[in-house]
């Protein structure tokens, strides 16, 4: 029943990729699926380990789902790319493994405060220069 909601969420979260990519700029859209990402991560506390097994591993159950958000998350990444507003030299399992981490920080009891700034860092560590600046405006 966990993996079935689980699978769900990712799913989901999949879906928000498909949406933004229609709908907002590349940049914007990296940034508000990455927020969305993180706080998945940070709701399904203890998940992670399981999710990245998951995601190396063709039978996995989660499988599916894992490789279908890690696609999602990429597929934002190359279009922010391709428009030159996120840096060159970061790949889809870079943009994966960052979420996670922030997803892990936001329940260290020290780093939940400064939850939101180091989101702004890291967002703005995944974006060129040209566009660093304006992490802000893709909230969600």
């Amino acid at each position: 029943m966990f993996e079935a909601l689980l699978r769900e969420d990712l799913d989901a979260l999949t879906q928000k990729a498909v949406e933004l990519e229609r709908s907002n700029p590349p940049d914007e859209a990296l940034v508000s699926w990455f927020r969305e990402g993180v706080a998945f991560v940070h709701s399904y506390s203890g998940v992670v380990a399981m999710m990245a097994s998951a995601h190396a591993t063709p039978d996995s159950a989660l499988y599916a789902s894992c490789a279908a958000v890690h696609s999602a998350g990429e597929r934002l990444l190359l279009r922010a790319q391709a428009e030159g507003s996120a840096r060159a030299d970061v790949n889809g399992d870079d943009l994966f493994a960052l979420m996670s981490a922030l997803g892990w920080l936001g329940d260290q009891p020290s780093f939940a405060p400064r939850a939101d700034h180091l989101f702004q860092v890291i967002a703005s560590a995944i974006l060129s220069e040209r566009t660093s600046g304006d992490v802000r405006k893709a909230r969600c």
